[in-house]
């Protein structure tokens, strides 16, 4: 009978463990092993939430919906899948479902603003700080501290007050607070893909360094901040709901879901629909990302360390 190569003599070192090749290997099969994981079904139900509230967002002009800010005083408080409103009207005779659509576009836009904003300069920053190390890591976390150590709330009312309550302030402002977490995230896993063979090997042999950022560590890196980002564009949501509901958002009659609740909250008593349903679409989106963006890590986290 032949021996399977990992009990072979020579398949181990003189020290009596697996040689450097076989190791390899195996460290393939269970990367490979951990990609052929299946997601699951809560992934793919957060998924098809997201992809949902994505698609009426950027399609809600051609919706066969009413305008969000159409008044009809004869259809006051309208109960759900009455008088034509599938999920009621509003104090105003407004549609709930037109202005739920449309208060989507406002906090996609703000959330995927600034996650954009926050990973194309807090992850470049990271990647710098984590792997070309000495001043240039020290002048960046050193302006990270500075950052982080602002009242995030009260620099974010200050400049919204000072700037003006409209969708690019509230995403750039949100989007420059994100830029220190981004940064952190990114060198943490930086410093980690830093000390793997792959790297040390292509440093050995003279490869340029942007060439090993670009090429080596950049790939390991963005899928985990990535993952990291889907739940970050959840926080931002709830702030931008936040501040919406203070009145320090977008102006009326642009919808959004924190004036949505905030708005039905004097007809509470009434109809409580005006703030449970607004309410619970924001609880599920969040929800999702939250959900999505764990799920996501956790297999990244498991192909990383299958591969250390």
């Amino acid at each position: 009978m032949v021996l399977p190569a990992w009990q072979q003599p020579d398949a181990y070192d003189d020290g009596g463990a697996p040689r450097a090749d076989e190791r390899r290997a195996d460290d393939a099969v269970d990367a490979g092993a951990v990609r052929r994981q299946p997601m699951g079904v809560v992934f793919w139900i957060s998924v098809g939430w997201l992809s949902l509230i994505t698609l009426a967002a950027i399609l809600a002009p051609v919706l066969p919906i009413r305008p969000p800010d159409a008044i009809d005083p004869f259809r006051q408080l309208a109960a759900p899948f009455h008088g034509g409103y599938l999920l009621g009207s509003d104090n105003l005779g407004r549609d709930v479902l037109s202005r739920l659509i449309y208060g989507a576009r406002v906090s996609l836009i703000v959330g995927v603003a600034s996650m954009v904003i926050g990973l194309g300069i807090g992850a470049s920053l990271g990647l710098i700080a984590g792997f070309i190390r000495g001043r240039p890591e020290a002048v960046i976390m050193w302006a990270v501290d500075v950052v982080l150590s602002f009242p995030a709330l009260v620099l974010l009312i200050s400049v919204v007050a000072f700037a003006g309550t409209s969708l690019t302030t509230i995403s750039l402002v949100l989007g420059f607070l994100s830029i220190p977490v981004y940064a952190r995230i990114t060198r943490a896993h930086t410093l980690t893909v830093g000390k793997r063979e792959f790297i040390t090997a292509a440093r050995a042999i003279g490869v340029p360094t942007r060439r090993i950022i670009w090429h080596e560590v950049v790939p390991n890196v963005l899928p985990q901040v990535l993952s990291y980002g889907l739940i970050a564009v959840g926080v931002v949501i709830v702030v931008e709901g936040s501040l919406s509901f203070l009145g320090l958002s977008v102006s009326a009659p642009t919808p959004s879901w924190g004036g949505i609740i905030a708005s039905g909250q004097e007809f509470l008593s009434q109809d409580p629909s005006l703030v449970l349903v607004p309410a619970a679409v924001m609880c599920l989106t969040v929800l999702a990302l939250n959900l999505a963006g764990d799920t996501l890590r956790r297999r990244y986290e498991a192909a990383g360390r299958s591969t250390l």
